[in-house]
């Protein structure tokens, strides 16, 4: 087998073991009428960026936790936080600060039992390996494969949230940048 068609393999394992009503648990929390805020750090912060990205083109207010232009995150705003080990600090603790203030967590790690899956009023486990080793075993370093996998998990989430919401590939093209 080729190294292509092993990690192929691996996601497509971890996508079979992602649980489709999570994501819609999630779905429900997420709506126009409320700012979302999205926070990650390292490569699975950076898979969170790109959920920010598509929120924004099919018409959400989204804001992600760090940039300077972020506001302060209040009761009714919905967080996404993306941990695979689900212990990070620098996701945790922002976390449940959100929680305090009266904002809805959405959590997204490969652990259900971790702290973060555990405060999420919507988890969804990715079970792709961590640099921790959980999940799905790979050949891949570190975390990649949750991080593949995320990036999956939340593109399929960004589309049952635009068909919901009706939004056509044309009107998320209209909102792409045009500073190329």
């Amino acid at each position: 087998m080729t190294l292509i068609k092993e990690i192929v393999s691996e996601v497509n394992e971890v996508m079979s073991l992602v649980d489709e009503s999570q994501l819609e648990q999630a779905e429900k929390l997420i709506d126009k009428n409320k700012r979302i805020f999205i926070l990650g750090a390292g490569r699975s912060g950076l898979m969170a960026k790109g959920f920010a990205m598509r929120l924004m083109h099919i018409g959400y207010t989204v804001f992600v936790i760090g940039e300077t232009i972020t506001p302060s995150i209040q009761a009714g705003d919905v967080l996404v936080s993306v941990s695979g080990s689900g212990k990070t600090g620098s996701v945790l603790n922002p976390s449940k600060k959100a929680k305090e203030t009266g904002a809805a967590l959405i959590s997204v790690t490969s652990d259900q039992h971790s702290p973060l899956g555990q405060i999420g009023d919507a988890t969804i486990v990715v079970p792709g390996a961590t640099k921790t080793g959980d999940g799905v075993k790979s050949i891949q370093l570190l975390s990649t494969l949750f991080d593949q996998s995320v990036h999956i998990t939340l593109d399929v989430l960004c589309l049952m949230i635009s068909r919901r919401d009706h939004i056509s590939n044309d009107s998320a093209k209209a909102t792409h940048s045009n500073m190329e």
